[in-house]
């Protein structure tokens, strides 16, 4: 007899986002989108002149979402290879809108904006990235980096030309090699993978891992149960150790339904 199909456990999640200007910093040039209801987070991290920074972040929290939606629609399909396919042509519609609005126009020289997509279905979250936000996993006590920056000084250290220490201070340090608005081919890096009930994801702009270590990270994701406190705390700690940028830092806590945080 034909077993009826059962259909996947999906998670409950709650989310919370702080974001900081920062002590040194003129203009917020951080944005961030905290989608619950669509299980979608992103948050971007601008650059550029005048108002550049502002501008190529904002597109990024607000186009792109829309052509996720769309992409997905179109596909016809949930599953992760669709969500996949649709996370990478919607970065690089919108990487290539955003160059082509920019060029010639006054202000927007130089614009560009990193970018961390976490997008949870069922049990898996999909997430794509470019430049140097960064997205953790924590899960059993542990902390995981599931991004990997596209930056000048990530190209250095694994060629053996600097260390991972000498990274943290290098010159080149915020230099990107790939990111929104960038001239010449985009390539977002995009991955699919299983979560457990009790994951805890952390997406986070360069102001908070430029300034505090991965073990501290850990620390306050491991003592701050609450995803609001854990995000305060982070952003708290970046303006303790100087507060040079600006700091947005968004947890999202995966709970089995009718589990508890």
């Amino acid at each position: 007899m034909e077993q009826p199909a059962h259909k996947p456990v999906s998670w409950s999640v709650r989310a919370a986002c702080a974001s900081d200007i920062g002590r040194h910093r003129q203009k917020q040039q951080d944005r961030y989108l905290l989608a619950p209801e669509r299980k979608l987070f992103i948050v971007s991290d601008g650059m550029g002149g005048r108002q550049a920074g502002e501008v190529a972040a904002q597109a990024v929290v607000t186009v792109l979402p829309a052509l996720l939606e769309r992409g997905l629609e179109r596909a016809h399909a949930a599953g992760s290879e669709a969500r996949e396919r649709v996370l990478r042509e919607s970065i690089v519609e919108m990487s290539q809108h955003l160059r082509a609005e920019s060029i010639g126009r006054v202000g927007l020289h130089g614009l560009g904006a990193t970018v961390v997509v976490a997008w949870l279905y069922d049990t898996q979250v999909s997430l794509a990235h470019l430049g140097d936000s960064r997205l953790y996993l924590f899960r059993a006590d542990r902390l995981l980096l599931l991004t990997e920056d596209h930056s000048v000084v990530t190209l250095l250290r694994q060629r053996g030309e600097i260390t991972p220490e000498e990274a943290r201070t290098h010159p080149a340090r915020g230099q990107l090699t790939r990111y929104v608005g960038m001239e010449g081919e985009v390539t977002p890096v995009v991955q699919t993978l299983p979560l457990l009930a009790g994951d805890r994801l952390l997406l986070c702009t360069d102001g908070l891992t430029s300034l505090v270590p991965d073990q501290h990270i850990a620390q306050i994701l491991r003592t701050s149960p609450q995803a609001e406190a854990a995000c305060q705390a982070l952003v708290h700690t970046t303006n303790t150790a100087g507060g040079k940028d600006n700091t947005t830092t968004l947890v999202v806590d995966c709970i089995a339904r009718g589990g508890s945080s």
